[in-house]
């Protein structure tokens, strides 16, 4: 097996903080999701997380005008230049220092950052290959206090930087003689955003109290004049500030070199005057002002408060259009796109994404990760659906095509601990800490059964048997296993027998056995048909942690508090095997750990424990940053994956940062912000989620669940980021098969000339090239795949089922390859039970492709079949109405055809039986 898995999307996660950016189309968004940056298509309906990371969390990005670059900057001042075209990194820079803002000029020549109480210009990279690809151009002071936003004029020629000391400053981005710099007072408050009208350089600035100023601008930007190059540095050096008061009360910054007032202006100088200042809070209603965007093509103006509503204004008249409350937290940041229509909105607070369109009052996007972090997840059996469970209560089911969340339970009232599908995939059964056991209908989307025990007990762990009509949950506290029936939801019995609280369950696929793990270092197995009698007892050396059976239920693997995965035969009750991972997990040291990495990774150990589809191999993660995917046979170390790099988290780095020590301690037990005498709380041992009434709070990396797709195509992992995915990358892979020296491209094509169609396949599949398989299976003839299918030896028929499956994804010959697949299942059928177990996983990556065209096509279906039938009894109620025209032979036959359109149209159904 070739261990090709790589990064492919982050879900769970949709916003934390940063800027909202739409790309040039508008019909993408491009959201911060912690250190990473996740697209979301929301013309397709599809995201996708970019596969790069940077060090800290993103804190910044900026967009070219094209949309092919794009720089992203994290906390930490490094910075990456991406190409979003070719989804990779071209260039590294670190900014020494924190970055507030980072954005292009529309002409896509320079991008300005915000920097301290400066604003650097640089050079923006070319398409053309070069040795450094940020090079500075000027560095702008004037601001007392840090800079907060940016923004251009349409030509380019000028940017404007907004301040928290109250501030907006105006910079020439060429020497121009008549605009140096202007700063522009007004504000009783930090600026939050400042804009440019269109083809202007008139001004609009706001600030954090909800104030609005619009400033006029004397010269047109075609009056800007270039200077000598002395003028500048002379100008620069003489910078004195003369604050003038105004007749009424206004507050007018002006810059004054060697001049007089009188001679600059009759040297033209650029003079800025306010004609209006608006309020947005005159009631009272709103508090501090915390985001805005602004479209100046259709002069709408978007502002986001504190208190979770957002309001648009036209201006420069300052009129209401709409206002709307989204949210309890406030909005972090506001994009529209090219068009005007849509709005984008983030909170960081609940990690909310939403795009609204305004015109039609409707949302276009809505999503919303968890709250807390993410503590279990489930598969569907056809590996289309995931199911995650959180710590904030909720049950949340993503399509793994889209990587969207289309259903959100919120039933449960504390934290959920395990998640299950049953057989059918249509059934979400949750174990949650509130004392309920509760299943879900992902039919008709609601909660039709809750099962609870005769005292009030928090369930850990929860698992559902192969034919779906038993649930069994483990109790935390009474150390018990409670048994319903999901037909009546009456409590069957309770099993007894553990001396501490139950830590996993697991059904055996193959019988009716139970295996339960707990704490008091056994794992029961509990035999269903005979009274649930305990069957066997398997005595371990630590406390058990996880436990799970093989996908064909001959093996059981446990994982204890020593870090060591136990391999057992359920049958007979010994041990098989056992792999020590305490070396593998590495864990790394918390910033306030009073101990070394390596002698606190003596309390770390495996948490979760996930099977490969075909068996071979296992997964496991738990308290550090590291999944390991060992060899059950050879019990080795097969791959170790980083799920993160996030420095953002607790326990990322082995050593502790010796420049945050000083002679007083780490640096990160000083919390300057609170005012305790005591400082930073030293967590308790055993603390999980760290200290919530702390200030400041790290989340620590963990690893809290793993599955593997039943496709086997790719395994997901809860963590502290959000539900990672990995899946299969066999676009850079050569895998040959059998190959010889005989078997050469010109061969194959030679064959298929010839019409030797099964010899030039297999030599395709021996290759093992996409693009030749592909154009050897679609060189056969309809009506000869029946032969060819029959011709081909069974070794060569799991790869053609594998390949069919990846085309159905991105192929349009639908009907084509469907009779290949009916061929080859009618030919082999007998012969492919006999290998059932090995070729599951590519039956069930078949199941899921074939499965979803058939819900897209049998929506199309059912739509025209409903119209048709209108568009009939319409006719008909009309028909009626003319009882003078008797209805000839030629309206008959029509109504006849319509009945066989009709019969055409309704084969939906029979083709969803045939699927089936």
């Amino acid at each position: 097996m070739k261990f090709a898995y790589r990064f492919s999307n982050l879900l769970g996660t949709v916003y934390r903080r940063g800027n909202l950016n739409f790309t040039s189309d508008g019909n993408s968004v491009i959201s911060p999701v912690g250190n990473r940056v996740t697209v979301f298509d929301l013309k397709n309906n599809k995201s996708n997380t970019l596969p790069l990371a940077t060090r800290y969390n993103v804190k910044c990005v900026g967009l070219s005008p094209d949309g092919c670059l794009a720089i992203i900057v994290d906390e930490g001042g490094d910075a990456l230049l991406v190409s979003l075209v070719c989804r990779s990194v071209l260039h590294h820079f670190h900014f020494k220092g924190s970055v507030h803002s980072v954005s292009f000029s529309p002409d896509g020549r320079k991008f300005v950052v915000t920097k301290g109480n400066i604003a650097q210009m640089y050079h923006a990279p070319g398409k053309k290959r070069e040795f450094n690809a940020f090079v500075l151009d000027k560095t702008y002071f004037g601001p007392y206090d840090e800079t907060t936003c940016i923004d251009w004029t349409d030509d380019s020629r000028c940017f404007v930087v907004g301040s928290k000391d109250m501030s907006t400053w105006v910079f020439g981005a060429e020497r121009w003689d008549n605009l140096i710099y202007y700063a522009l007072g007004g504000h009783k408050d930090a600026i939050v955003a400042c804009f440019f009208e269109s083809c202007s350089l008139d001004l609009y600035t706001l600030s954090q109290d909800g104030a609005l100023c619009v400033w006029q601008c004397d010269t047109p930007p075609e009056d800007l004049r270039l200077m000598a190059p002395r003028g500048w540095r002379a100008d620069l050096l003489q910078r004195d500030q003369d604050v003038e008061e105004a007749e009424d009360g206004e507050k007018e910054i002006t810059v004054r070199g060697t001049a007089t007032p009188a001679e600059e202006e009759q040297k033209g100088k650029v003079k800025y005057t306010r004609l209006a200042k608006y309020f947005f809070n005159k009631e009272g209603d709103f508090n501090n002002l915390t985001a805005a965007a602004y479209h100046k093509k259709t002069h709408l103006l978007v502002t986001g408060f504190a208190s979770g509503t957002f309001h648009l204004h036209e201006l420069p008249e300052f009129n209401l259009i709409h206002s709307l409350s989204i949210s309890d937290q406030r909005i972090s940041s506001i994009a529209i796109n090219s068009t005007g229509d849509w709005v984008a909105f983030g909170c960081s607070g609940l990690g909310q994404l939403l795009v609204w369109e305004w015109q039609s009052e409707s949302y276009v996007l809505k999503q919303q990760g968890h709250f807390n972090s993410m503590v279990t997840l489930a598969y569907s059996p056809d590996g289309q659906y995931v199911a995650t469970g959180g710590d904030d209560g909720k049950v949340k089911v993503w399509n793994t095509l889209s990587g969207f969340c289309f259903i959100t339970f919120t039933e449960h009232s504390s934290g959920v601990t395990d998640v299950t599908f049953t057989a059918t995939g249509y059934v979400i059964v949750t174990s949650s800490m509130d004392g309920t056991v509760r299943a879900f209908d992902l039919h008709r989307y609601r909660n039709f059964r809750t099962f609870t025990s005769p005292r009030p007990t928090q369930f850990s762990c929860v698992a559902v048997d192969p034919s779906g009509e038993i649930v069994s949950a483990g109790a935390q506290d009474s150390f018990e296993v409670f048994i319903w029936s999901m037909q009546t939801g009456r409590l069957l019995d309770v099993l007894s027998g553990h001396e501490g609280p139950i830590s996993g369950l697991s059904f055996n696929p193959a019988k009716s056995v139970l295996a339960s793990a707990s704490w008091d270092k056994t794992v029961r197995l509990w035999d269903m048909f005979d009274s649930w009698r305990t069957k066997e007892t398997l005595a371990l050396t630590s406390d058990v942690l996880a436990v799970t059976f093989r996908p064909d239920g001959a093996e059981l693997a446990v994982a204890t508090l020593n870090s060591q995965i136990t391999f057992w035969d359920p049958e007979s009750a010994v041990q098989t095997g056992s792999i020590e991972g305490r070396h593998d997990l590495r864990a790394g040291r918390k910033e306030l750990d009073k101990i070394t990495a390596k002698h606190s990774a003596k309390g770390k150990s495996f948490t979760t424990l996930c099977y490969s589809a075909d068996g071979q191999n296992i997964l496991a993660g738990g308290l550090s940053k590291f999944v390991c995917i060992y060899h059950v046979k050879e019990q080795i170390l097969m791959k170790k994956f980083e799920i993160s790099c996030n420095l953002s988290l607790d326990a990322m780095e082995e050593f502790l940062n010796r420049r945050k020590m000083t002679e007083f301690g780490n640096l990160a037990l000083i919390d300057q912000d609170a005012g305790e005498e005591d400082g930073v709380a030293i967590p308790l041992p055993g603390v999980k989620k760290g200290d919530m009434s702390s200030r400041h709070f790290k989340p620590e990396i963990r690893v809290t669940s793993l599955r593997f797709s039943p496709t086997g195509r790719c395994w997901a992992a809860t963590t502290t980021e959000g539900l990672l995915i990995y899946s299969l990358d066999a676009r850079m892979v050569f895998d040959p098969f059998e190959l010889d020296t005989s078997v050469t491209p010109s061969q194959i094509r030679a064959a298929l000339r010839q019409k030797d169609f099964t010899r030039a396949i297999l030599m395709a599949f021996r290759l093992n090239e996409q693009a030749l398989v592909h154009e050897a299976l679609e060189s056969v003839p309809p009506d000869e795949v029946e032969v060819v299918s029959s011709s081909l030896p069974e070794v060569y028929v799991e790869k053609v089922l594998e390949f069919l499956a990846s085309s159905f994804e991105v192929s349009r010959h639908l009907e084509f390859y469907l009779l290949w697949t009916q061929q080859l299942l009618m030919q082999h059928g007998q012969k492919l039970k006999a290998r059932a177990g090995t070729l599951l996983p590519a039956v069930q990556f078949l199941q899921k492709s074939i499965q979803r065209h058939l819900n897209d096509l049998s929506k199309l279906c059912d739509w025209n079949r409903y119209n048709m039938r209108y568009a009939l009894a319409v006719s008909k109620q009309r028909g009626m109405k003319r009882p003078l025209e008797p209805l000839g032979s030629e309206d008959a036959a029509v109504s006849d055809d319509d009945e066989d359109s009709l019969h055409l149209l309704g084969g939906a159904d029979e083709e969803k039986d045939t699927l089936s």
